[in-house]
């Protein structure tokens, strides 16, 4: 018998005084981390299958369970850590390449959290959000740089196609597939209670949820995987998705043993086929081609609709949107590196890719020195985390956000980052019936719209407390903005001062 080289990452610690023998935490792992002795009367534990995910913890009736790190430890050595011997274990036992889920977990700076706001005293005078108007709605899309009026001088409308929200937050891209039909229901009511926009990423639209098409934006990958003219025609806007901050320059993959039923259906892929997007779209090799591609889809859908190109946030990306913004997209989405997704190859989530504050700032910088800032919208997404994340990042430049992993925790999601396993014993991400009814929709989206809400009194309490009174008042007003602890190259691509400046 081969030794396995590798020990359990936690351990589950039961306290048997409290334990009633319910067989809850059995019911409830799918992992089966958690077995019942019938011969003892008595539940044991299989670490090695526990994959931190708490529902056990969460559900135990008598709060019996808890969940710590495991304390083994290899000789002590700094380069070769624990982590990096278990990865070289792992694939040495395997061949295969490594899977991650969710966002990059390691230790790279993360700029929001050295940046601050500021804040109005005496010369400038704050505003109270809660006596005096204050205005979160955005307009996305191209807006034209000059008025004009007709010859009896009123003002043409010559606005191009928008997408309006309540607030500068919106729900990214996940695709039915990789998250389950509650999560997308979830997802798509709160986008209409909250007067905001999901995103149905690469895998279609489930027939049910054309409904919502006033808050739904489509998607456009490489694969087309489920695009048609009445898709295309579905939603308020067509984002083509040319990269992602988890896995720049790689492609999506959706297992084969996911493609059942009305996945298959949506996605118009046989099932049991695995779903493969490739990396590159075979027909754009330059700005020209992107530009075909969003001519295409506006043709499509009769210029009504405007068009989104989404990408990861990489090193040359202020001249990547440059081009973008010349290619005829009215928004530009950026994807930053600490981005989330379903399964991602742990080397590419873990060292492809930049910042999305650095990423942000040389965008707008480089748009608006060009004189095209006008031309498109920016949105990012890439770990926003709270109120705070969304302000600095309309501060620095940006139009409106895009959340995913937040979306999730607020629906239960733990980060036990095993979701490209299809086990989510949260009902999230996975498609085993008994386990997706454990996301109730109707707790879910309202947890959804909660989230929001406190957000949107949060922002304007931080635009009150600066003396502002619009999102667009906030938008790139880097003077807003102080960096703590960073350097003088860091402060000149954020294009903000130092505290005490």
């Amino acid at each position: 018998m081969a030794i396995n080289f590798l020990h359990p990452y936690y351990e589950i610690v039961r306290n048997y005084e409290k334990c009633i023998i319910c067989r809850a935490c059995e019911r409830q792992c799918i992992n089966e981390a958690h077995i019942y002795i019938q011969d003892k009367l008595q539940m044991v534990c299989d670490d090695a299958k526990c994959v931190n995910c708490h529902r056990c913890v969460s559900l135990c009736p008598t709060r019996a369970l808890k969940i710590v790190r495991n304390g083994n430890t290899y000789k002590e050595n700094v380069n070769w850590n624990g982590r990096t011997i278990d990865e070289i274990y792992r694939q040495a036992e395997s061949g295969g390449v490594l899977l991650s889920s969710m966002g990059n977990p390691e230790n790279y700076p993360i700029y929001f959290d050295k940046i601050l706001l500021n804040a109005s005293q005496v010369t400038n005078p704050s505003i109270d959000p809660l006596r005096e108007p204050m205005e979160t709605k955005v307009f996305l899309g191209t807006k034209p740089t000059d008025i004009e009026r007709d010859k009896n001088g009123y003002i043409k409308n010559n606005l191009p196609p928008q997408i309006a929200l309540s607030m500068p937050v919106m729900f990214s891209a996940m695709s039915y597939g990789s998250i389950s039909y509650n999560a997308h229901e979830s997802l798509a009511r709160a986008a209409e209670e909250l007067g905001i926009f999901y995103n149905t990423g690469e895998g279609g639209l489930h027939e049910d949820f054309y409904r919502y098409g006033k808050n739904t934006i489509v998607q456009v990958a490489s694969g087309r995987f489920g695009v048609h003219p009445q898709y295309l025609n579905s939603g308020v806007a067509i984002e083509i998705k040319m990269g992602q901050g988890a896995k720049p320059g790689i492609g999506g993959h959706l297992p084969g043993t996911k493609i059942i039923g009305d996945i298959s259906r949506t996605r118009m892929v046989p099932e049991g086929s695995d779903a493969i997007s490739p990396a590159p779209h075979h027909d754009i090799y330059s700005i020209e081609d992107l530009r075909q591609l969003v001519y295409s889809l506006k043709e499509a859908t009769d210029y009504k609709k405007p068009v989104i190109v989404k990408i990861a946030a990489v090193h040359n990306v202020a001249a990547i949107a440059s081009g973008i913004a010349r290619s005829g997209a009215d928004i530009i989405a950026i994807d930053g590196f600490r981005g989330g997704t379903g399964a991602a190859p742990t080397r590419i989530r873990d060292n492809v890719g930049i910042p999305i504050e650095l990423a942000l700032a040389s965008v707008d910088t480089r748009l608006r020195n060009e004189n095209i800032r006008n031309n498109i919208s920016i949105v990012v997404g890439g770990s926003i985390r709270s109120s705070a994340d969304v302000v600095k990042a309309i501060a620095l430049g940006a139009d409106c956000t895009y959340i995913a992993t937040s979306a999730l925790l607020a629906l239960g999601c733990h980060l036990c980052r095993s979701c490209h396993t299809g086990k989510c014993n949260w009902g999230i991400a996975t498609q085993v019936p008994e386990l997706v009814k454990r996301l109730n929709p109707n707790i879910g989206y309202k947890r959804l719209v909660n989230l929001l809400n406190a957000w949107q009194h949060e922002i304007k309490e931080m635009m009150g407390g600066m003396g502002i009174n619009s999102i667009e008042s906030l938008k790139g007003n880097r003077l807003m903005l102080r960096g703590v602890g960073l350097n003088e190259k860091e402060l000149e691509i954020l294009g903000i001062k130092h505290a005490g400046e």
